[in-house]
C-alpha cells in the first residue's frame, strides 16, 4: 500500500541547507500530534550528513506510558522497497543479475496472464508499475493476512487479468515487488528477509530495524497500531488500538514489510543522499551506478490538476524511478515514498540539492499530520515562505471524510426492497476465483455466511441488501465491509459472484472489484 495524495529534471547541484529544523519544529510537531490525536510519532531529520532530528512524540499504545524514543521501530510499509531495490543493487554490484535480465533467466516459474508479458519482462520492468495490471491488483493475496506462501502468490499471478497493455500505463502494484522478493532468494538462496538483514540493514549500521515478524514481535521497542473504527466507516470516529499481531500476510514483506526507527532510517537518509555510501566514511553499500539507476525516473505518473489548498503543490511532471518518486515541487527536485500498513503510516522525503532528508512516522492512519509536515519542512528548506499546510490539509480532509461519510449514508439508507431470487439455500456452495482462490458460501441461524479461505478469520453474515447482492460485515471489523453479488443464469443457478467495496474511502489494497468466483463443481465419489 502507498499514500497517493503524495519527486524535476531541474537540478542545480548540491548547496549548503538551511542549518537546522524550523524553530520550534519539535513543539509544533506535538502540539499537532496532540490536536489530531495520533498517538505516536517518530521523525527523523539530516542535514549535509549531520542528524539535525531524531525524536520520538507521544506514546507506542493508547492507554499505555510507554513513550516513543529515537529507536522505537514502526513499520513502514511501501517505503520499503527502496530496501528491495537495494538488495537488488548490491546483486547489480556483484554480477550476480543485471537490471535488464529478463525475470524468466532467473525466476523460471514466473509467470504473467499474457505469454509474451511473461518473456520480456524485466527486472526493471518489476520495480516501476508499468506491468499492465491495474491498480493493487492481487492485493487480496496478503490483504488483510493471508495463508499463503510468497511462492504460491507469485504463482497465483499468471491469473491476473491485466488492465492495460504492457509498459503503456502507470498502475501501483505491490504483487510485483513479493516477485522481486522470490528472484532474490532464487538467486542467493536465502529468503528476502534474511538477504535484506545480512545485507542490507546490517552494513547499514540499521541495527533496531526489522525485516519479519520474528524480529519485530521480539523488539519491546516498538509501536502499536491504531486506527478510527466506531465512525461508520474506517478513518471515522474514535482512535482504537488494532491487533499488531493480525496484520499484513508476510508473503508481502519485499513490498514493505520492513519496521524502522527514525534513529535507524536518518542512517538510510544519509545513504541515499550519499549515493550509496555509508556514513562515517564506512565504504559502500552500493555502487554510485546502482544508486543512479534508483533514482532515474522510468514511468510517467498522471498528474491531474491540483485545486483548493492543495494548488500549489501542483508537480509540472511525476514520475517513478526504483522504488522512489521523482518529481518537482516549486522548481526543486524531489525524491520521496510513502508507506501505509494498516494502523501506520510513513514517508521518507530526500531534496538532494539541499543534501536534507527526512521521514515522519505514525502508529494511526491520519495521514493529514504526515502530509501537512512534509509540506512544511520542504518550504523551510527551499527557503520558501512559512505555511500553516497541516491545519488547512486537515480542513480539507476532514470535509472530504464528512462527504464521503454522507454519501455513504444516503445509499445505505436506499437499497430497493426487492429480492433474494432464490431461496438461501440454493446460494450455498464453494465459489473460486483464478487468482485468489475459493470462498465458501453457507447458511448458519437463518442467514448466508462467507468465508475467504486463503485469508485466516476473513469471515462473516451476509446480510441481504437488494436484488441477489448481500453485504458482508466481516467479524474482523477491521476488515472493509463488501457487497457480495449473486449473478444468476436462465436456469436460475448462481453462475458468478463479484464484489465490491461499500466504503467510498477503503484502501486500494481491497480490490473485491477485480475478483470473479464461479461454482466449484462437486467432486464425484
Amino acid at each position: 500500500m502507498k499514500i497517493l495524495a503524495l519527486a524535476s529534471l531541474t537540478f542545480f547541484g548540491i548547496s549548503a541547507a538551511v542549518a537546522a529544523p524550523p524553530s520550534g519544529f519539535d513543539a509544533r510537531a506535538e502540539s499537532l500530534r496532540e490536536k489530531i490525536g495520533v498517538p505516536g510519532m517518530a521523525i527523523a531529520i539530516v542535514e549535509n550528513d549531520k542528524v539535525t532530528l531524531a525524536k520520538g512524540f507521544g506514546v507506542k499504545r493508547l492507554g499505555s506510558p510507554e513513550k516513543v524514543d529515537a529507536d522505537t521501530i514502526f513499520p513502514t510499509g511501501s517505503t520499503g522497497k527502496a530496501f528491495t531495490v537495494a538488495a537488488l543493487g548490491i546483486l547489480v554490484d556483484q554480477g550476480k543479475i543485471s537490471w535488464d535480465d529478463k525475470v524468466i533467466d532467473h525466476l523460471p516459474g514466473f509467470q504473467m496472464y499474457d505469454p509474451w508479458v511473461t518473456r520480456e519482462m524485466t527486472i526493471r520492468d518489476l520495480l516501476v508499475h508499468r506491468s499492465g495490471l491495474g491498480l493493487g491488483a492481487g492485493d487480496l493475496l496478503f490483504v488483510p493476512r493471508t495463508n499463503l506462501s510468497r511462492a504460491e502468490s507469485v504463482r497465483r499471478l499468471r491469473y491476473i487479468k491485466p488492465a492495460t497493455s504492457f509498459r503503456s500505463a502507470y498502475a501501483y502494484d505491490n504483487i510485483l515487488y513479493m516477485v522481486a522478493g522470490q528472484l532474490i532468494e532464487d538467486v542467493t538462496g536465502e529468503t528476502w528477509e534474511k538477504f535484506t538483514a545480512e545485507h542490507v540493514l546490517k552494513p547499514a549500521g540499521m541495527l533496531h530495524s526489522t525485516t519479519d515478524n520474528e524480529g519485530h514481535f521480539a523488539s519491546a521497542d516498538r509501536a502499536q497500531p491504531h486506527a478510527r473504527m466506531n465512525g461508520g466507516l474506517r478513518g471515522v470516529g474514535d482512535q482504537a488500538v488494532l491487533d499488531e499481531r493480525d496484520n499484513l500476510g508476510s508473503n508481502a514483506s519485499p513490498a514493505g514489510g520492513l519496521a524502522v526507527s527514525a534513529n535507524d532510517m536518518a542512517r538510510w537518509l544519509m545513504i541515499q543522499l550519499d549515493g550509496g555510501a555509508l556514513p562515517d566514511n564506512g565504504g559502500r553499500l552500493f555502487s554510485q551506478a546502482a544508486h543512479d539507476q534508483m533514482w532515474t525516473p522510468v514511468v510517467l505518473q498522471p498528474v491531474g490538476p491540483r485545486t483548493g489548498v492543495m494548488a500549489p503543490t501542483q508537480p509540472m511532471f511525476n514520475t517513478y524511478a526504483l522504488g522512489w518518486d521523482v518529481r518537482d515541487y516549486r522548481g526543486a527536485k524531489i525524491v520521496w515514498h510513502g508507506g501505509a500498513v494498516f494502523g501506520f503510516l510513513t514517508a521518507v522525503v530526500l531534496i538532494p540539492e539541499k543534501h536534507v532528508g527526512f521521514s515522519i512516522e505514525i502508529n494511526s492512519e491520519d495521514g493529514g499530520i504526515i502530509l501537512g509536515l512534509m509540506y512544511e519542512l520542504l518550504d523551510h528548506y527551499l527557503g520558501l515562505s512559512k505555511d500553516t499546510w497541516p491545519e488547512k490539509i486537515l480542513t480539507e480532509r476532514q470535509k472530504r471524510v464528512q462527504e464521503a461519510l454522507k454519501t455513504y449514508q444516503s445509499t445505505a439508507a436506499k437499497p430497493a426492497k426487492i429480492g433474494p431470487s432464490l431461496p438461501l439455500d440454493r446460494y450455498v456452495g464453494t465459489y473460486s476465483d483464478p487468482w485468489y482462490g475459493n470462498i465458501e458460501v453457507g447458511q448458519a441461524n437463518g442467514a448466508l455466511t462467507i468465508d475467504f479461505k486463503s485469508t485466516p478469520r476473513m469471515g462473516g453474515a451476509l446480510e441481504h441488501w437488494q436484488y441477489d447482492s448481500f453485504v458482508t460485515r466481516f467479524d474482523d471489523k477491521t476488515i472493509e465491509p463488501a457487497y457480495v453479488t449473486f449473478g444468476l443464469n436462465a436456469d436460475g443457478k448462481v453462475e458468478r459472484i463479484t464484489l465490491k467495496a461499500v466504503s467510498p474511502l477503503a484502501d486500494f489494497s481491497y480490490d473485491y472489484q477485480d475478483l470473479s468466483f464461479t461454482p466449484v463443481a462437486p467432486k464425484s465419489k
